[in-house]
């Protein structure tokens, strides 16, 4: 392997298929820009044209919660029961909301 491909920067990978409405998470590739990115994650994850429209991330600049602090991190949504379906009675007759 080239020395120079050890220096890629990681992308992570979103495509948007054919029949979907948001970008799911494809899989992660080792590209010198986004241009590259772009055009490695076309023949890598859409070779059976299962793609509409692709998303590039640089690895680096993703910011994600913890896994270890979810309780924690989560607790404030839990004291909004507003937020929650539960919290309001469907009128009768209603079909579809």
């Amino acid at each position: 392997m080239n020395a120079a491909r050890t220096d890629w920067p990681l992308w992570e990978v979103f495509v948007r298929g054919r029949r979907g409405l948001s970008h799911t998470h494809a899989g992660s590739l080792h590209a010198p820009d986004a241009e590259m990115a772009l055009r490695n994650a076309r023949d890598l994850y859409t070779r059976r044209n299962e793609g509409v429209s692709i998303w590039v991330v640089p690895s680096a600049r993703i910011t994600a919660s913890s896994p270890d602090e979810k309780d924690p991190f989560f607790e404030p949504s839990a004291d909004k029961p507003y937020r929650h379906p539960t919290f309001y009675e469907v009128p009768e007759g209603v079909q579809n909301l």
